[in-house]
């Protein structure tokens, strides 16, 4: 390579890593969390949520120290907006290993404080995230029938 095709590679290289690095990462839309035991990774199959829609949450669950996945854990999601209208939902296992889901409909829009509760079994104590913010849209209107 010439001088002058080296200094046009060196101009050229932040240009190749910025366009490279924009775009969705591969944890786009996933929200991580921990307690003392376990680290979840949360997913919606809607983002943002709207109210008065059921939204499936996914959530992978393993064990902190070993990032082994948890099965047949019992576990919650919940959700609290600033009016003190909470909605819940228990976990349903399966079918991946490690994999619960869970669904809520939001009654309102606006910002819901979000949680999750979770233990390995019934025998332990549930351990509690920290909450995390979530804002929901309006809900849509009906179109003509």
């Amino acid at each position: 390579m010439t001088g002058r095709g080296r200094l046009l590679a060196l101009l050229l290289m932040p240009l190749v890593v910025a366009a490279t690095s924009c775009g969705p990462g591969p944890d786009d839309g996933v929200l991580r969390t921990a307690t003392d035991d376990f680290d979840f990774r949360i997913t919606a199959d809607v983002m943002p949520p709207r109210a008065i829609e059921r939204i499936t949450y996914t959530i992978v669950v393993r064990d902190r120290k070993t990032q082994e996945p948890i099965t047949d854990g019992e576990g919650r999601i919940f959700a609290t907006n600033a009016d003190r209208k909470t909605v819940w939902n228990g976990f349903t296992y399966g079918p991946e290993v490690g994999t619960y889901r869970a669904t809520l409909t939001f009654v309102t829009a606006g910002e819901w404080a979000m949680g999750i509760q979770f233990r390995r079994d019934s025998t332990q104590a549930l351990q509690r995230t920290h909450d995390w913010r979530q804002q929901v849209k309006n809900e849509v209107a009906p179109g003509p029938q």
